[in-house]
């Protein structure tokens, strides 16, 4: 059974135990500062349950001594400073608003209806608390958290916040540096490969030209052909000397191109697979491209497909005219398909579903066409069993 692999990929353990830890932080800080506001909830309730005591000692006549008095309004009420409280007496009318701020140019009306504004709102954060006032004579006591509760309760939140953001940052910058080390593999490769391949093929182009030298010994028709394998090997050549490099597009006849490609490795597959190209481009239909990476992109593309097929089936290249001045090529093969799980990761570098596969090629031709071309290259269609369907997308401008 044949698996996929990816040789690119890295451990991720120092990942995990990096997001492990940002998620230790800041599951820590929550509990930990809930903790804290579940404890500076508790006592701001006892500040109100004084204040609301104190009230119903005020309201009491027997306790109308000066210095219960002064001890009651000094020492109990004026020492919650931070809590707001309203007290609604027995008859519905609020009086001794306590931390609550009024506008000094307000009426005494507007005042009110402020304060019944404030009223309601308390209401909904908390149960209002009962002033027994004696012979089953009630007022009823509103309150809110005070401003430093409030920031508490926010805190956590904007604590785990800012360690999410971190830790994308993290993940971003770091995700950013192994593909610029790819990247730099990648082009190092390439240009290293372009450099052995240069002696081997100067030493092929005498050995074809000696052949040339003596017709009657070596059969034209087979010198023919080894030239053109010869001229083949330039053209990689030149092709990996291009990798990180800017290319320079020309505007190119993209029906000559691919029909003249195709033509070209139709004879290098194998003979089981019937190759056709179809076209619905007007004709001398031209696109800005680089010939040379452009090649490379239907090669890569079309022996994927022929290795997806075992070397037998069909092969169908279609190019048709989109809106948005676009043209499209559709490369379709009868091969074992892929599935919806797979489909984003056929494109990842390393990815193969050969034993002996580096999984480089639609990784190439992707970022040739995406990256060089300003195109588009994905999976268009594919269903398991049947074929899959590969669209290229170009801008005519």
């Amino acid at each position: 059974m044949l698996k996929s692999f990816d040789i690119y990929n890295q451990n991720n353990i120092l990942k995990i135990i990096v997001a492990m830890n940002l998620l230790l932080v800041g599951t820590g800080s929550l509990l930990y500062t809930n903790r804290l506001i579940t404890k500076l909830e508790l006592r701001e309730e006892q500040y109100v349950q004084l204040y609301a005591k104190s009230i119903a000692y005020l309201t009491d006549t027997t306790h109308a001594d000066a210095g219960d008095l002064n001890f009651v309004t000094s020492e109990i009420i004026q020492a919650n400073k931070t809590v707001p409280a309203i007290y609604v007496d027995p008859n519905g009318e609020i009086s001794m608003p306590l931390n609550i701020t009024l506008p000094p140019e307000n009426s005494p009306e507007q005042n009110q209806i402020l304060l019944r504004q404030m009223r309601d709102e308390m209401r909904k954060n908390h149960t209002p608390l009962v002033v027994e006032i004696g012979d089953g004579v009630r007022g009823l006591v509103y309150y809110n958290n005070s401003s430093l509760l409030r920031q508490m309760t926010y805190f956590p939140y904007a604590l785990l916040a800012i360690l999410t953001a971190l830790g994308v940052l993290a993940y971003l910058a770091f995700s950013s540096s192994r593909r610029a080390e790819q990247n730099r593999v990648w082009v190092g490769l390439a240009k290293e490969t372009a450099h052995q391949l240069g002696t081997p093929m100067s030493s092929l182009m005498a050995w074809v030209e000696y052949m040339r030298s003596d017709p009657d010994q070596f059969d034209g028709s087979i010198t023919d052909e080894i030239e053109k394998d010869v001229q083949r090997l330039e053209t990689i050549t030149a092709r990996f000397s291009s990798i990180g490099s800017v290319p320079t597009l020309k505007e190119e006849d993209l029906n000559e191109v691919v029909q003249t490609f195709t033509s070209y490795l139709s004879r290098r597959i194998s003979t089981k697979v019937k190759m056709t190209v179809t076209s619905q481009l007007p004709a001398g239909q031209t696109v800005k491209i680089n010939k040379l990476l452009f090649e490379w992109v239907i090669e890569n593309i079309c022996k994927n497909a022929v290795d997806a097929m075992k070397g037998v089936g069909e092969l169908r290249l279609n190019m048709i005219l989109l809106p948005h001045q676009e043209v499209a090529i559709d490369i379709t093969d009868t091969g074992k398909g892929i599935s919806k799980a797979n489909m984003q990761k056929v494109f990842n570098p390393g990815y193969s579903t050969k034993k002996r596969g580096w999984g480089l090629g639609l990784t190439l031709a992707k970022r040739i066409v995406e990256e060089y071309h300003n195109g588009r290259l994905y999976v268009k269609s594919s269903e398991v069993g049947k074929g899959t369907t590969f669209r290229i997308i170009l801008a005519l401008d």
